[in-house]
C-alpha cells in the first residue's frame, strides 16, 4: 500500500490562522506545538493547571488558564498531556464544555486506540504525531526545518477534519519535512512497539547488560560505559543519517564483521518470539490495561523499577564519564 505524504502546499495555513487553538498541557510536546503555532500566526491559548507547566507558559508569554475555560473558546483542542492523565482530565475539564463542531486533536493515539476517551459523534477527532520529542520539534522549526509527523482522522464530523489536521501540521513545521497519513491504531501500536523493543526498552536493557558483562569480567566501569553507551550515539547517528549499509560503509571492517557475525547471536529466534509477544500485548490492549491499572493504583511498581536504576554502578560511571565532557552539561546532567 502506497504511503500518502502531505507537504506545506497541501494545506491552507492562512485559513487556519483564523482558527483558535487550545493546547491542553504545557509539557514537552505542548510547549513546542504552542510556540510553533503562535510563531506561525495562529491564535493559541494554553490550558494548564498551576505548577511547573503553568509558570513555563507564563515565561513564554502566554496567559495560561484553567483547562475548562480554554475549551469553550477554541476550535481545535490539542491534547498534549501524558497519556495516563488523558481520561481523568477529559472527563473533569473537557467533556462538560466541548461543543459540536469543535476538533479534538491528539499528538499520540493511545487514548483513542484503547477507548480511554470517547468523544461525542459531533466532534472531529484528529491526530498529528511528530516523530521526535518536543524539544526537537521546536529547534527544527526555529531552523526553518521540520520533524516528520504522522496524521490521522479518527472521526470527521464536519467534513473538514483532514484540512484542520493538515493546517496544524504546517503550523508546527512538520509539513516542511513530510506528513504521512495513517490511522490511530497504526500510530499507537508501532509507536509503543518501537519504544519497548528498540528505542527505550531494548536499547537500555542491552546497554546495561553489556556494561555489567564487562564490569563482571574485571574491566573498569568507565571503560565499559564509554564502549557500551557513549559510543552508541555515534553509531546511531550514522544509521540515522545514512541507513544500515551507509553506516557500515563508515565503520571499520573489523567492526562490520563483528556486526554481521555476532549480532545474529544476540537477536535470536527466541528474541523474535518475545518481540511478537510484546506486539500482541500492545495490539490486544494488555499493555495499556497494565499501565493504566498501575497508574490508577498509585504506581508502586513503576516507581520501584524507576528507583532501582537511579544510583547504580552504571549511572555512577555515566556521571563520571559525562563529567569529562563539559559540553554535555556536566556529570549530573
Amino acid at each position: 500500500m502506497a504511503l500518502t505524504i502531505y507537504r506545506e502546499k497541501d494545506a491552507n495555513l492562512p485559513v487556519f490562522r483564523n482558527t483558535r487553538v487550545a493546547i491542553i498541557g504545557y509539557g514537552n510536546q505542548g510547549r513546542a506545538h504552542g510556540l510553533n503555532l503562535r510563531d506561525s500566526g495562529v491564535r493559541v491559548s494554553i490550558g494548564q493547571r498551576e505548577g511547573k507547566g503553568f509558570e513555563r507558559a507564563k515565561m513564554d508569554g502566554f496567559d495560561p488558564a484553567p483547562i475548562a475555560e480554554v475549551v469553550k473558546g477554541a476550535d481545535l483542542l490539542v491534547m498534549a498531556l501524558p497519556d495516563e492523565l488523558h481520561a481523568s482530565v477529559y472527563q473533569s475539564d473537557i467533556a462538560p464544555s466541548i461543543s459540536p463542531g469543535q476538533a479534538l486533536g491528539f499528538v499520540h493515539g493511545f487514548s483513542i486506540r484503547y477507548g480511554l476517551i470517547k468523544p461525542p459523534e459531533d466532534v472531529d477527532v484528529v491526530m498529528v504525531a511528530p516523530k521526535g520529542p518536543g524539544t526537537l520539534v521546536r529547534s527544527m522549526y526555529l531552523e526553518g526545518k521540520g520533524v516528520p509527523a504522522l496524521l490521522a482522522v479518527h472521526h470527521d464530523a464536519t467534513a473538514h477534519a483532514k484540512r484542520i489536521a493538515l493546517a496544524w501540521s504546517v503550523g508546527i513545521g512538520a509539513a516542511r519535512a513530510g506528513v504521512v497519513e495513517t490511522t490511530f491504531e497504526c500510530e499507537t501500536e508501532t509507536d509503543l512497539f518501537g519504544e519497548q523493543v528498540v528505542l527505550c526498552g531494548g536499547v537500555t536493557a542491552l546497554a546495561k547488560a553489556a556494561f555489567e558483562t564487562l564490569v563482571e569480567a574485571g574491566y573498569e566501569p568507565e571503560f565499559a560505559y564509554l564502549e557500551c553507551v557513549h559510543e552508541l550515539k555515534q553509531t546511531v547517528d550514522l544509521l540515522y543519517e545514512h541507513g544500515l549499509t551507509g553506516m557500515r560503509d563508515r565503520i571499520s571492517n573489523t567492526a562490520e564483521f563483528g556486526d554481521l557475525t555476532r549480532g545474529p547471536r544476540l537477536v535470536t529466534d527466541q528474541t523474535r518470539e518475545e518481540m511478537k509477544r510484546i506486539l500482541q500485548e500492545i495490539r490486544d490492549g494488555a499493555f495499556a490495561k497494565e499501565w493504566m491499572t498501575e497508574h490508577d493504583e498509585g504506581g508502586a511498581k513503576y516507581h520501584k523499577l524507576h528507583a532501582a536504576d537511579v544510583d547504580t554502578p552504571f549511572e555512577k560511571a555515566g556521571r563520571r564519564v559525562r563529567g569529562l565532557m563539559p559540553w554535555l552539561g556536566g556529570g549530573n546532567a
